[in-house]
């Protein structure tokens, strides 16, 4: 005797239940009736011998056990969802819907110049965007949300498959009339003033590799005080006197940091980070990855013409 199995419309289910928390919000996304999707959830609590859902008057909650299942569910949708497209893109590379991250840090800076190119190239692939922090991206990325993303190395991409797109060198800010401003040359990390720099917040990985290339092991001085959610941020509060920073060289060609009222200085050593594309290591459609990789790559070449 055959084992029942959930089918791929329950785990569609519940996953619209556990991110929604109401039953007829997630009826909705799934375009079935409440009926329908109450059935569904019961029938998969049959086949599994165990509660996913707790029910009350006032609210839905997924249990600890359905919160794991939740997960898998969402990869083994991922996995067929790669298999639909792989199928599809056997012939023809690149075409149909990619899922593609990219930090704050890198997205603004890289996207508009990479993205007319790949479209002009790849008429056929339609692109979902997603910004976010490293560690979302790569949560989502393994969860299936995603099929690949654009970071910053190092980062640990243990369970992940990457490509080093480009090299991203520090350049240090500062405003005008700071000693560093008449620097000749390239400028020391072991030089910078500890209690001057100034961060973005928690959780963005330029933070840690800021604090990296200046060999600190925590922030210092002012960075605990001033914390800011974006570059813009950081150069308007290096321009307003309040410290120095350092920005990744990728974004020295946008608007806002050109015309920002800082002196901008390389440092010394080739200090920086990766830019990297990265992908889950078991995904059908490793090969369109690379291809894909590869076509970044390209774009983002020193020799490569804006």
């Amino acid at each position: 005797m055959s084992t029942r199995l959930p089918t791929l419309r329950q785990l569609q289910y519940l996953i619209a239940v556990a991110e929604d928390g109401h039953f007829g919000r997630a009826a909705e996304h799934c375009f079935v009736t409440q009926s329908t999707l109450s059935a569904g959830i019961q029938e998969l609590e049959s086949i599994l011998g165990v509660t996913v859902i707790e029910r009350t008057k006032r609210r839905v909650a997924v249990t600890p056990l359905g919160l794991e299942l939740v997960a898998r569910a969402r990869r083994v949708l991922a996995e067929v969802d790669d298999m639909t497209v792989t199928a599809k893109a056997s012939t023809r590379p690149l075409t149909g819907l990619l899922r593609l991250g990219a930090i704050p840090t890198i997205g603004p800076y890289v996207l508009p110049k990479v993205l007319p190119p790949l479209r002009a190239s790849y008429p056929e692939l339609r692109l979902f965007l997603r910004e976010d922090r490293t560690a979302h991206l790569v949560e989502q990325l393994v969860g299936g949300a995603l099929d690949a993303a654009l970071i910053a190395l190092p980062y640990d991409t243990a369970d992940l498959e990457h490509m080093v797109l480009a090299d991203d060198p520090f350049w240090l800010a500062v405003p005008r009339g700071h000693p560093l401003a008449e620097a000749k040359g390239a400028v020391a990390p072991d030089v910078l003033d500890s209690d001057d720099l100034l961060l973005l917040e928690d959780g963005h990985c330029l933070r840690d590799h800021v604090l990296s290339a200046c060999r600190r092991q925590a922030a210092p001085g002012r960075a605990g005080t001033f914390q800011a959610t974006s570059l813009y941020t950081l150069v308007e509060l290096v321009a307003g006197g309040f410290g120095t920073t350092l920005l990744p060289g990728v974004a020295l060609q946008s608007d806002h940091i050109k015309a920002a009222d800082v002196v901008l200085r390389p440092l010394a050593g080739g200090v920086g980070r990766q830019i990297a594309l990265v992908w889950r290591r078991n995904s059908a459609r490793r090969s369109e990855y690379k291809l894909l990789g590869q076509f970044l790559k390209n774009q983002l070449s020193p020799g490569k013409a804006d």
